[in-house]
């Protein structure tokens, strides 16, 4: 079984890397438009599931696949975005200036440390891994698709990578759009790709922002 893990679209938080958690914006239309492009890119691929994190971004990323190719779209909270608590909204320029300790401890170790008033990193990873153990179990072979978010992707393969999900920020990068790839074998999982974007033209794949 292979997972296909998608970051949203773009958003208007993620042109300015601001914290986007709990808050619920809609794709720009350049957003949509790098929906649009990986449904025309993987439509023909033979897909078993598609599972996604209940958020506006993330249903209308998934929208277009599911439509082409005759999906719905199975919901799970477990693979919502990391909260951020009172740090929803900001840069993290605000975030230093208003929560400065808090944000040098969570810089540190976002594993074990929080965003003021929001969640640690492990306990996103333990939500999450709910669902991919749930879809193993479901799907034995086939493609799997998961959409989801930035934090929340990186720590599902920080976890099934067996690297410490602490670590996530330091270790994987996560644009827009970007597409993973990783392979249940006999012996653990197997990465095949990391935040794959070659599927967007270029003006997309140029495009500011995080």
């Amino acid at each position: 079984m292979k997972l296909f893990f998608i970051r949203h679209g773009e958003t208007t938080h993620s042109k300015i890397g601001g914290y986007c958690g709990d808050l619920d914006p809609d794709l720009t239309e350049d957003g949509s438009k790098m929906a649009h492009q990986f449904a025309e890119a993987y439509a023909d691929l033979p897909w078993e599931a598609a599972y996604v994190s209940p958020m506006k971004r993330t249903m209308a990323t998934a929208k277009f696949l599911c439509d082409r190719t005759g999906l719905t779209p199975q919901i799970r909270e477990g693979i919502k975005e990391l909260a951020y608590g009172k740090w929803e909204g900001k840069t993290p320029d605000e975030v230093n200036q208003e929560f400065h300790d808090d944000y040098i401890r969570w810089l540190t170790d976002p594993g074990w440390n929080a965003p003021t008033g929001g969640e640690k990193g492990i306990e996103a990873a333990r939500r999450a891994s709910e669902v991919i153990r749930e879809i193993q179990e479901r799907h034995e072979t086939g493609n799997v698709l998961v959409v989801s978010h930035k934090a929340t992707i990186r720590i599902m393969i920080c976890s099934l990578l067996g690297i410490d999900p602490g670590r996530f920020r330091d270790r994987i990068a996560m644009p827009v759009g970007g597409v993973s790839i990783v392979e249940f074998r006999e012996h653990g999982p197997l990465m095949h790709a990391l935040a794959d974007r070659s599927y967007l033209d270029e003006s997309l794949r140029t495009r500011p922002g995080t």
